[in-house]
């Protein structure tokens, strides 16, 4: 793997960490928020999703160890777990607004 591969891919890793972190950090605010407010139903939209924020940790690690072979696949496949939870998050994120 040449050095500018190795670098393009560090840093496609690293900006899905920060993006997974910030979602991360979203994600346990409004499950406080929630929680406090006694907030029924966003309570259990984020219970839906909260297996979501563990299946990115896993696609993420699979990510970082996947092989050339598979790293585009790999890619493809976070990238899309982490819009599906940056839209659940939005969405529960615009419930907690709208209270």
């Amino acid at each position: 793997m040449s050095i500018e591969t190795k670098a393009a891919k560090e840093a496609i890793h690293n900006a899905l960490e920060a993006k997974i972190k910030t979602l991360e950090s979203k994600f346990e605010t409004l499950k406080a928020q929630a929680e406090t407010t006694k907030a029924t139903a966003e309570i259990k939209a984020i219970a839906a999703i909260a297996a979501q924020k563990i299946q990115l940790r896993q696609k993420f690690e699979e990510l970082r160890n996947s092989g050339n072979g598979n790293w585009e696949h790999a890619k493809k496949n976070l990238e899309s777990l982490v819009a599906k939870f940056e839209q659940d998050v939005k969405n529960i994120e615009g419930k907690m607004h709208a209270r």
